[in-house]
């Protein structure tokens, strides 16, 4: 009688062996933690204690390096399977409390409410808003037309990048075309909420990008093959 062969177990994608090296936990149960974090209005201790009622013992801090760790890989993933945003954008500021101190946070949206990019910054100033136009730019492509609002840092950051520029981008300052972009931030702040406050910037900034991944592929913002699937779906094959 033949032996049976075995199909041989798939290797994790590169890099991601590298990450899950000592974390002794299966690669699914970290994933749904990490995606259940970064989707949900949940605590690191609520996350414990949901493993434990299942009968896995995971200690908040665990889940919480499971999350710095892995987000990255899921952003950088992202990025190469992101739908292409409109050329007119609307952006804004909201603000994040990081160790006990305000940061700006730092989005925009197309006409659709599609999310262009986002940036947390220690200082809400020109120099800021540079970096978060070229980032949006590097990322994403020129726009036509960025609406923003009254500020000055704002603006000026705009002129500043069109006096680069042969063909400038429109800029309009209007507060009713940035509704769309202040209601946008409302599903961000409502998944740090229950997080009491985030303790390091460099670990704000990772987090806050697993929560924008996430809102992202809610609004479809994600390529895939056409079918209709959860958002856990498409979140899994990033890095599978």
């Amino acid at each position: 009688m033949m032996a049976k062969t075995r199909t041989p177990r798939k290797a994790p994608p590169a890099g991601i062996g590298k990450v899950l090296k000592r974390l002794h936990y299966p690669l699914d149960l970290i994933q749904l933690c990490v995606r259940w974090y970064v989707a949900y209005s949940l605590s690191l201790r609520n996350l414990e204690e949901m493993m434990a009622e299942r009968g896995i013992e995971v200690d908040h801090s665990s889940v919480h390096r499971w999350v710095i760790k892995l987000v990255p890989l899921f952003e950088k993933a992202f990025r190469r399977h992101k739908r292409a945003v409109g050329k007119s954008w609307r952006m804004d500021e909201t603000y994040v409390k990081v160790k006990g101190q305000w940061k700006c946070l730092y989005r925009a949206v197309d006409k659709q409410g599609n999310t262009v990019d986002f940036l947390l910054r220690a200082h809400r100033d020109k120099a800021a808003a540079c970096r978060y136009f070229e980032k949006a730019i590097d990322q994403n492509g020129e726009p036509e037309t960025i609406a923003v609002d009254k500020s000055g840092a704002n603006l000026a950051a705009l002129e500043a990048l069109n006096a680069e520029r042969s063909t400038p981008i429109m800029v309009r300052q209007n507060t009713y075309l940035n509704y769309i972009v202040e209601q946008n931030h409302r599903a961000i702040k409502r998944i740090i909420k229950p997080m009491m406050g985030l303790k390091d910037f460099r670990c704000a900034r990772i987090i806050l990008a697993g929560i924008e991944l996430m809102h992202m592929i809610r609004k479809g913002q994600m390529k895939d093959d056409g079918v209709d699937r959860t958002v856990a779906a498409p979140f899994y094959s990033l890095i599978m």
